[in-house]
């Protein structure tokens, strides 16, 4: 395009500013004074040769006076004489006053040298003379230089000069654009091939420009959209995890009903003398029924939905009254918080936010144990608000990280396994995330991200 658009432009400027050059150049004065100087010199020569032979003709007719150097008196002669007696000839013409006025006529005789002048007016030879051999030396300068020629090529290579770095400069341009273009091009068609891993490299320079925007933007995008996927796959997997928990909380509920009332029937029907032991026993499989019956309730919990219910609350007053809630259960645990009074609302389901939160804290001190120490920090970034919980635990295994987020079974005492799954979950859907980061007081560290109040 830059070709297209300049090239014939440019030779039409070349052959206009040529075509001005020549025209200019041929009202220059080089020519005409060379025409002048020679139409000068030959009015002269023949003004020169009129009056040499006007006072030839006047010499020998006597109606002009003349002066008489006598041999006598050689010593005194004026150089031209001495140089026109010592030369031999008869007679000899020469110029002399101020700027060449007078023409001297010089015969040999032989009792000296007679000496004719006549003044030629107003006119001075010596000074046309000099002036006619200026002229010719300013018109052999100019030949010798070769004007037309000089200035035609000093045009053409300015021109070409300007042109071509102007053409370097388009190409760094256009390198410097097409090149992120390229990649955004290329990037895109990454994301629309299904890699959500595709980033624009940035080579650590922030361009700020409207392509260093486009980079940004690309690059928020593709990890929005990345987190988003992962997100509903997560969503996709609890869905089937609690289609599935339905589906066995009613099995073990179908089935666990009648093995408690058959045990119970069995224990009222012993005989008196076999009743202990049968008690103990039938104790330990109705203990055992109970066991398996708070998991199947947890199962329905877990496999139940709730109505989502969004409301504006400040997320710190919700973790100051937690805490409270909590701390009175763990008096040998110190609890910290770091809050960011200027958090702005959030908005969430605040009993889902109450949850996870109630959580978090007692999955903080089930790791603790008897003492330790749990922070609670508080802080808002890139439009979002964020609660982080960490303690000073042992971490956890690699083994619990494979499986963190899970729904898993467990018979401990206290827990069914299902807190974080569910934590996560209702994060997902009350627009934020729960994510697992590095601990700051040396064991687990949870991070909840919660949008901010789009009316704020």
């Amino acid at each position: 395009m830059f070709l297209a658009a300049t090239v014939v432009p440019l030779v039409v400027t070349v052959y206009i500013m040529t075509s001005l050059l020549e025209r200019s150049l041929s009202y220059a004065t080089t020519e005409e004074l060379d025409r002048l100087s020679e139409s000068l010199h030959e009015t002269a020569l023949d003004y020169y040769q009129q009056a040499r032979e006007d006072l030839r003709g006047d010499a020998k007719s006597g109606t002009v006076a003349h002066e008489t150097l006598r041999i006598a008196n050689r010593p005194e002669w004026p150089g031209p004489i001495v140089d026109f007696w010592e030369s031999g000839e008869d007679e000899r013409f020469d110029l002399a006053g101020a700027g060449g006025e007078n023409l001297e006529y010089f015969v040999r005789h032989p009792d000296g040298v007679w000496v004719y002048t006549q003044r030629f007016g107003k006119v001075r030879m010596d000074e046309i003379t000099s002036q006619y051999r200026n002229a010719r030396e300013l018109v052999d300068l100019a030949k010798a230089r070769d004007l037309r020629r000089g200035l035609t090529i000093t045009l053409i290579v300015l021109v070409a000069g300007i042109w071509i770095v102007s053409l370097a400069w388009l190409i760094y341009l256009a390198a410097r654009m097409t090149q992120p273009i390229q990649q955004l091009t290329a990037g895109l068609s990454g994301l629309a091939a299904g890699d959500l891993g595709t980033r624009i490299p940035t080579d650590g320079r922030k361009r700020n420009d409207e392509i260093g925007h486009a980079i940004a933007a690309f690059n928020h995008t593709a990890t929005q959209l990345e987190q988003n996927r992962e997100r509903l796959v997560y969503l996709t997997q609890i869905a089937s995890w609690q289609t599935l928990a339905r589906k066995m909380a009613h099995e073990l509920k179908n089935s666990l009903t009648p093995i408690r009332l058959t045990v119970e029937e069995i224990l009222a029907r012993q005989p008196e003398a076999e009743r202990p032991f049968m008690a103990q026993a039938a104790q330990i499989v109705v203990n055992e029924i109970e066991s398996l019956e708070r998991r199947v309730r947890a199962f329905s919990e877990f496999s139940s939905e709730p109505a989502l219910r969004l409301s504006t609350f400040d997320i710190n007053n919700v973790l100051e009254e937690r805490i409270s809630f909590l701390k009175p259960g763990h008096p040998g645990i110190e609890y910290r918080t770091d809050m960011d009074r200027t958090l702005p609302q959030v908005r969430a389901d605040e009993d889902r936010i109450k949850g996870i939160l109630t959580n978090l804290l007692e999955n903080a001190a089930e790791a603790i144990g008897a003492r330790g120490r749990i922070l609670a920090w508080s802080y808002t970034a890139e439009g979002q608000v964020f609660v982080e919980i960490h303690d000073s635990g042992a971490g956890l295994s690699p083994e619990a990280l494979k499986t963190l987020f899970e729904p898993t079974i467990t018979f401990k005492a206290r827990g069914m396994g299902l807190g974080l799954s569910i934590a996560r979950k209702d994060a997902l859907v009350c627009g934020g995330d729960l994510l697992l980061i590095d601990g700051k007081l040396g064991g687990a560290g949870f991070r909840l991200v919660l949008a901010k109040n789009p009316w704020i």
